[in-house]
């Protein structure tokens, strides 16, 4: 066989195997365009551009009463959603409230996905002592109520926004590093695995580059309804006394609060929980959207 013609084989094989890569490489992309994602992201979207900008161009204080304007107001041009029983805008307030909500969703979240998904990694990837060590503590961290135990630490931290974050954090890798760990552990006998094991590759990139990226997709999943269930821990706790204290703004401190005066404005607690519950059906539709596009095909 000439050179010429050798050369002319490879081609065609190359671009043969174009042809397939791109058809496969634009499923990829549309997976993740795929209706439940988009309309997810743009609900949580939007709730976070709403909560970032309106503070900026409201005129009113979100703590400061305003015996200036009526109480229990129903919605008009100066006040979209009404007034509180001090006068206050209860649009502003529920912008402000957003904020801590959404900024405990994501900041207790990301830390125990991060914590949660090394330790499981590391856990599922070397076994041995750490393995039973970690996973006793796993176990016995599971014993208890997730919400009583955060309750427990919040009493004993005291209240505010980030102690209920510190108590999130406490609690809430537990859940990762058992998702990780067993993903782990069925990655680590693949053939992928022993194959970079054989040509020479460190462990950390086997953990990191290889198995990770294959693992991860199942936490990313879960994160979203844990993102949901940390925004219902602090409106629960708040609720109860023990999270945002008034006269701060939060959804689930506003339902509290307004509870005295539900016969008189029954709008003043509804306007938080429809927040709530918007912004949890926004991230529960992402982790759908996830887990039709990362979910493995063919």
């Amino acid at each position: 066989m000439s050179v010429g013609t050798t050369t002319v084989g490879v081609v065609e094989t190359l671009s043969q195997t174009r042809d397939v890569a791109e058809p496969r490489a634009r499923r990829g992309r549309g997976r993740f365009l795929n209706p439940l994602l988009i309309l997810g992201f743009a609900i949580v979207g939007l709730a976070a551009l709403f909560v970032l900008v309106y503070p900026m161009i409201s005129p009113y204080s979100p703590t400061e009463p305003d015996f200036t304007q009526p109480t229990f107001a129903g919605p008009s041009w100066s006040h979209p959603l009404g007034t509180d029983n001090f006068g206050r805008d209860t649009l502003t307030r529920l912008a402000y409230g957003g904020r801590i909500d959404l900024v405990i969703a994501f900041a207790a979240t990301s830390i125990t996905l991060i914590v949660g998904g090394a330790l499981g990694l590391a856990s599922g990837y070397f076994g041995g002592w750490f393995d039973s060590l970690l996973m006793r503590l796993v176990d016995f961290t599971l014993t208890m109520p997730y919400l009583v135990l955060v309750i427990a630490i919040v009493a004993v931290l005291g209240t505010g926004t980030w102690n209920i974050v510190y108590a999130i954090w406490l609690v809430g890798w537990v859940a990762y590093t058992r998702i990780i760990r067993a993903e782990t552990l069925v990655a680590r006998q693949l053939e992928y695995v022993e194959a970079a094991r054989v040509i020479g590759m460190s462990q950390p990139r086997i953990m990191f580059r290889h198995i990770l990226p294959n693992v991860v997709s199942a936490a990313l999943i879960f994160a979203m309804a844990d993102m949901v269930l940390n925004i219902l821990v602090s409106t629960s706790l708040s609720f109860l006394g023990l999270g945002v204290q008034p006269p701060n703004p939060e959804w689930g401190l506003m339902v509290a609060e307004a509870r005295d005066f539900f016969l008189r404005d029954w709008r003043l607690m509804t306007y938080p929980g429809l927040a709530v519950l918007i912004v949890g059906a926004g991230f529960g539709l992402i982790g759908d959207g996830l887990a039709q596009a990362l979910r493995p095909r063919g």
